[in-house]
């Protein structure tokens, strides 16, 4: 491993957060003054390809880091995106159960599965942000399967979550 990569791994470690490749770039930076962005991107495409780091890929146009690559599960907020381990038990039994039953259920062959919870931080609470309005109209519309109007690709536009 390159001394670029192991300071990299080393800082994302350090962060004890989901960082962004920014927040990475500033850290190792203070190590590696001459290191450029583009080298901290292909090292961290490089460690996520082999299972050292984690890509996290939520709904915000940075994308995140975990180096934590166990299965596990987390909570996003809707607001900023930060995100946060959701530490849950997790019953090995019931999720190769769900799994099973998913591959069942559809023509997929199941090998894994993502799970993300939706809500609003203690720091943006903080700063008066509230969760999102449901639309009546909407939600009846999903609820009756209408594919024109609550549904796209099978996921509910108008999502409500409990911070």
């Amino acid at each position: 491993m390159t001394r670029q990569r192991e300071v990299i791994l080393e800082e994302i470690r350090k962060l004890d957060c989901h960082p962004t490749a920014d927040a990475i770039y500033e850290a190792v930076r203070k190590r590696l003054p001459r290191i450029s962005m583009g080298t901290v991107y292909r090292n961290l495409d490089i460690l996520a390809s082999c299972g050292m780091i984690r890509k996290l890929e939520p709904d915000f146009p940075q994308m995140h880091f975990d180096c934590n690559t166990k299965e596990h599960y987390h909570v996003t907020c809707i607001k900023c995106g930060k995100i946060e381990d959701a530490h849950l038990e997790t019953v090995k039994d019931s999720v190769e159960h769900l799994e099973s039953a998913m591959g069942s259920l559809t023509k997929f062959g199941i090998f894994g599965h993502r799970l993300e919870f939706l809500g609003i931080c203690a720091e943006c609470r903080a700063k008066g942000e509230t969760l999102p309005v449901a639309d009546p109209v909407s939600d009846a519309d999903a609820a009756e399967g209408d594919p024109e109007q609550g549904v796209q690709g099978g996921v509910v536009r108008s999502e409500i979550s409990k911070g």
